[in-house]
């Protein structure tokens, strides 16, 4: 009887080391994201059902915590402050609204891959689709806003136009731009943990310092040496120029729509690219 030889136990050791930066073919890469975008809609719905956001309390929660929240600035800035109107109102909330869905959109993507760590260690698939799928949430999430932000139109009495409608195409520019940030912050919290803890307050102040609780054009004048810096800001012209558009049905500068689709494509490539080159560290990390 042939001896049998014993097992090479060294060449059954494998050892996982983190991977260096790097991207991945692209084409392949986007071909297999584009295939795989049913999956991110599921997943979405699935943290969406998690969330009880398709309950009838659910949806009463998503407008009623933003509204509750502008109804809390505007009698801040307004009733303290001795003036305001509906048409303050009405742009507050639209303001509040559309920052709590890139805010959303933010802070739910950076915790998409190390809340799914089991996802990302039983599964290939492009990581990217995870804050992608943050950013869906985020939308529908957002979607029950929009027929109480209109019925604050109603009763702001606006000048009604057609060209209240570009607004959407703002809209679309902060949808582009929360995926950028979302996956950006999303590859930064796999390094460092404390991310998600900083985050709310970072986001809090960015909401102060864009157009949300004041209309673009009181930057220089109340602000004048702090203007040039302030509309730095890509929300300045994402959600200042859905407000101009959608409540006043003012056609922004040219400069603000140059920036806000500069802003849009930077943050979208930028972040994808970076989460991208590292997301084959992520299996080890998380």
């Amino acid at each position: 009887m042939a001896q049998q030889n014993a097992p090479d136990w060294d060449a059954e050791l494998q050892v996982y080391e983190p991977h260096r930066a790097g991207l991945p073919a692209l084409r392949p890469y986007f071909r297999d994201l584009w295939g795989r975008l049913p999956f991110a809609a599921e997943f979405s719905r699935s943290g969406i059902k998690a969330a009880h956001s398709q309950t009838v309390f659910g949806q009463i929660w998503l407008v009623l915590n933003p509204t509750l929240l502008a109804a809390v600035y505007f009698f801040l800035i307004n009733v303290l402050g001795g003036g305001g109107g509906m048409e303050r109102f009405a742009h507050i909330a639209g303001g509040i609204f559309v920052f709590y869905y890139f805010s959303g959109a933010v802070a739910s993507g950076a915790t998409s891959v190390t809340g799914g760590g089991r996802l990302i260690l039983n599964m290939a698939f492009p990581r990217l689709l995870m804050p992608l799928a943050a950013v869906r949430t985020a939308f529908f999430r957002f979607l029950p806003t929009i027929p109480v932000y209109l019925l604050l139109l109603i009763l702001a009495q606006p000048p009604w136009s057609f060209t209240m409608l570009l607004g959407f195409v703002f809209l679309i520019m902060l949808t582009l731009f929360s995926m950028g940030m979302a996956a950006l912050f999303a590859a930064v919290q796999v390094y460092f943990r404390d991310t998600s803890s900083f985050l709310p307050y970072f986001l809090r102040i960015w909401l102060y310092v864009s157009p949300v609780l004041w209309y673009p054009e009181q930057a220089r004048e109340k602000f004048p040496d702090l203007a040039n810096l302030m509309e730095l800001n890509p929300l300045y012209s994402l959600i200042g120029g859905w407000s101009d558009l959608t409540l006043r049905g003012v056609v922004p500068p040219t400069s603000m729509w140059v920036a806000g689709a500069a802003w849009a494509v930077v943050s979208l490539v930028l972040g994808s690219l970076f989460f991208m080159s590292r997301e084959r560290d992520f299996a080890v990390r998380i």
